[in-house]
């Protein structure tokens, strides 16, 4: 993959193109081993409404600063 001033990583929340800034790990037990991270990408607007998405499905295992 090239990288360019315009290939950001994009928040995942429907919609938005902000940068992303945090990652979300996450998994789903029923589908995935414990060990498996499966990651959304999240702005600083989005962080807190996709963290609870995956709260309340008891997806979510770490949220941490994207770089």
């Amino acid at each position: 993959m090239t990288s360019g001033p315009d290939d950001l990583d994009r928040c995942s929340a429907k919609g938005c193109q902000s940068p992303a800034t945090w990652q979300l790990l996450w998994n789903n037990p029923k589908l995935h081993t414990p060990e498996r991270r499966k990651i959304w990408l999240a702005c600083d607007e989005h962080k807190t409404s996709l963290a609870d998405f995956l709260t309340a499905r008891q997806f979510l295992k770490d949220v941490q600063p994207h770089a």
